[in-house]
């Protein structure tokens, strides 16, 4: 067993989010959380920056430095979700004010900083929401693209298409701009697609084990899903909506568990009918070069039943 991963976790929070964070957190073994940084997204900057920092104390790790970065998108108004994550963006437990403070450092700096400081190749990027914080970087300190290890994100879908429009996933969509810096940038990139992630649902089985954990964080992140899963029941018309982001940490601690291919991925940044679609070259079928490993396959009883014992360990 190396060293555990070091990593950023770029998010929007976003109940899938705070799945994604509890999992981080409750696996120091492999994973090492340099920080978070939190985007407008699923709900404006104060309340996702506020989200974060109340999932740390849910996950009695009040010592997690969290970062506000950018409040909109690069070019574009800001799109939220509130109709899918309620008001708060984090509705199902009660809330608080968190103890968990916000650093007075801005997200982007932040990452501009961990990445010049730590040693080149070491550091992976884990964005959850929108690619504003990650594209913001880039373009501010061009000087660390070379030193980022991997993006591992989840955003976009090419044969399950869009969930915000017909063609565009919610990530991808509300900063398409960031989005193309990102997947020019000629970093490797692992992409999580709604392909994969609708085919990981909340099962009320799943959640009532998550409950039966009995602790604060399990108690506080079965509440969140039982809301979340009420507007993809709806939509999608399953026991249980997709969870989504947590994949991203999965991935990093049981690859085995993910199937895809290497890929072109292209962001339409163009046409009004899919703007902010992921053009995905499935089928090989043009030269362009690869750009990112596109997950499509899971063990989704073995991601449930890892998620289910890491919170356990909070």
């Amino acid at each position: 067993m190396g060293s555990p991963r070091k990593i950023i976790i770029d998010t929007d929070p976003g109940q899938d989010d705070a799945a994604a964070i509890m999992l981080a957190l409750g696996s120091p073994e492999e994973i090492e959380v340099l920080g978070i940084t939190a985007v407008a997204g699923n709900v404006p900057l104060a309340l996702t920056s506020r989200n974060a920092r109340i999932v740390c104390d849910f996950s009695n790790r009040t010592d997690v430095k969290v970062f506000a970065g950018c409040d909109r998108p690069l070019k574009r108004p800001l799109v939220t979700a509130e109709h899918v994550h309620g008001a708060t963006g984090l509705d199902g437990p009660e809330l608080f004010d968190p103890v968990t403070p916000l650093q007075v450092q801005h997200g982007v700096d932040f990452i501009i900083e961990t990445l010049r400081s730590e040693p080149s190749g070491t550091v992976t990027l884990c964005p959850l929401g929108s690619l504003t914080n990650i594209a913001t970087a880039f373009q501010k300190a061009p000087d660390i693209v070379g030193r980022v290890q991997e993006i591992v994100l989840m955003g976009g879908a090419y044969f399950e298409v869009g969930n915000i429009t017909p063609a565009a996933e919610f990530n991808i969509y509300v900063d398409p701009e960031a989005a193309e810096i990102v997947f020019k940038s000629g970093i490797r990139i692992v992409m999580i697609p709604l392909d994969l992630t609708h085919k990981v649902l909340t099962y009320r089985r799943r959640v009532d084990k998550i409950r039966a954990v009995g602790t604060k964080p399990a108690v506080a992140l079965a509440d969140m899903l039982a809301f979340f899963e009420r507007f993809d029941v709806v939509k999608y018309g399953s026991d249980g909506g997709p969870l989504h982001d947590p994949n991203v940490i999965a991935y990093l601690i049981r690859p085995e568990f993910y199937k895809g291919r290497e890929c072109n991925v292209e962001i339409e940044l163009n046409s009004e009918l899919t703007l902010g679609m992921t053009v995905v070259d499935w089928w090989q079928v043009t030269k362009r070069k690869h750009n990112a490993l596109v997950l499509r396959d899971v063990d989704d009883e073995g991601f449930f039943e890892l998620l289910t014992e890491r919170v356990a360990r909070l």
